[in-house]
């Protein structure tokens, strides 16, 4: 077993290259040769591992988010396949109620007529929403010309 006596220091481990021994106030690394040179040198060793450190917790969060937002748009793809199914089935349903007052026929058409129109209104209204010029800031864009004219008129 490696057991060590408490307050030695560690021993030494293969690849370790911090100068490092342990027992600093309130869980700081003290240093053995604490010259000027040899601090700048332990601090740009110990930024180089803080840097990688970071970099390896960045890399492991981004990874659990990709995870998360690619379940989200397959159940989101899955939910939006069932809802699709559901709703076929509801106008063949509504078909098939008003098929006993007219024709089969004309039952798909009226039901097929309705939905086109429904359709075609949240297609229009949707096209509106997604205009360019629906991305314009305007009120922003208002506050600083007032801004801007105030600042000219107290300029002059």
């Amino acid at each position: 077993m490696n057991r060590r006596e408490p307050g030695s220091t560690p021993p030494a481990r293969a690849g370790h290259t911090s100068p490092a021994i342990g027992g600093g106030e309130n869980g700081a690394t003290s240093y053995e040769d604490d010259s000027v040179p040899g601090l700048l040198k332990k601090l740009a060793f110990d930024l180089s591992t803080l840097f990688s450190q970071e970099l390896a917790l960045a890399k492991a969060e981004m990874t659990t988010a990709v995870k998360d937002v690619r379940s989200g748009v397959s159940s989101a793809a899955i939910g939006g396949g069932v809802l699709y199914a559901g709703l076929l089935f509801l106008l063949g349903g509504i078909m098939l109620l008003l098929a006993y007052w007219v024709i089969l026929p004309v039952a798909a058409l009226i039901v097929g007529a309705l939905v086109t129109i429904v359709g075609a209104i949240l297609l229009r209204s949707g096209k509106k929403r997604m205009d360019t010029n629906a991305l314009k800031p305007e009120r922003t864009m208002e506050a600083v010309r007032k801004d801007a004219d105030l600042a000219r008129r107290k300029a002059k």
